[in-house]
């Protein structure tokens, strides 16, 4: 079966990969075209624009990294939305504000396509493993025509209603969730490591007793070795999960101290020209920094 393919960035390119894998051919497109060299050749079709990648297919994935630049994907001059066929499926797997997937859901419905909100939790190393974690929420029907696809990505599928900005907002109180406990556990092991304690070593006992979860195993293994490469997630891009967070707090007058103590951590770490390292440094380094070690 032959789909379009949007957005090969960290998490787009094993995503990709698992789908080749799962016998689709896919109509790729991307910025830096050349990133789709990554992919086997025999099973791809480059395309030059979103529009070319949504042509003669009955699904198109898109997975990139910001509101505006989805936007432009799917409406803009060479939009997704101009050739994606009557009836076709838009899966957005992206981590975005709900608005603006009820505003593409609405365009969508007029050009007589469907748009659902699919993100995902996990990182590059899950996702070529598949073993994401996918949320859906929009068009039930469009939903279970997705769900194979969905499946071939990760190690479930969980929906959250027909409000199709549902997964959305889940997505990104998800994301604060992660973000706050990397705060939380940079202090933690920092407190540690200042008072005599050999950091890993508590990292490894919490991660084993009243913190063992998937959460602090991984994060807790990066933030206690210092391990700060491979870059799995930008900061950048964590900036904008946090953002998106502090703005739904306020929209719906949440008061949430905490995330704006971490939009603040994560627009430190950009300040200091630290966007394209992981996001985990900027918790872990940005912590040991403040405490002089």
């Amino acid at each position: 079966m032959k789909i379009g393919f949007i957005g090969l960035g960290n998490m787009g390119t094993p995503m990709a990969q698992n789908l080749i894998k799962a016998g689709y051919h896919l109509q790729v497109y991307n910025r830096t075209i050349s990133k789709a060299d990554e992919l086997d050749q025999s099973a791809i079709t480059k395309c030059k624009t979103p529009a070319e990648a949504a042509t003669d297919v009955e699904f198109v994935v898109t997975m990139l990294s910001e509101d505006e630049i989805l936007k432009e994907a799917v409406s803009g001059e060479h939009g997704l939305l101009h050739t994606l066929p009557k009836g076709g499926v838009h899966i957005s797997m992206s981590t975005i504000s709900p608005e603006t997937s009820q505003l593409l859901a609405g365009l969508h419905h007029l050009a007589g396509s469907h748009y659902i909100a699919a993100p995902v939790f996990g990182r590059p190393e899950a996702a070529a493993a598949k073993k994401l974690f996918v949320c859906t929420s929009g068009n039930t029907e469009a939903k279970e025509r997705a769900r194979p696809i969905l499946e071939a990505l990760g190690q479930s599928v969980t929906d959250f209603g027909g409000d199709v900005g549902g997964a959305n907002v889940l997505k990104v109180a998800g994301n604060f969730m992660i973000i706050g406990a990397m705060e939380m556990m940079a202090e933690a092991f920092t407190l540690a490591e200042k008072n005599g304690l050999n950091r890993t070593d508590v990292a490894n006992f919490f991660g084993a007793t009243i913190f063992n979860a998937p959460i602090f195993h991984n994060y807790g293994k990066l933030i206690a070795n210092k391990q700060y490469e491979p870059v799995g997630f930008k900061a950048r891009l964590g900036l904008k999960d946090a953002r998106l967070a502090v703005k739904l707090s306020q929209t719906s007058e949440t008061p949430m101290p905490l995330a704006t103590l971490a939009h603040n951590r994560l627009l430190t770490a950009v300040a200091k020209g630290g966007g394209d390292r992981d996001w985990v440094e900027a918790f872990g380094k940005g912590v040991t920094d403040d405490a002089g070690i």
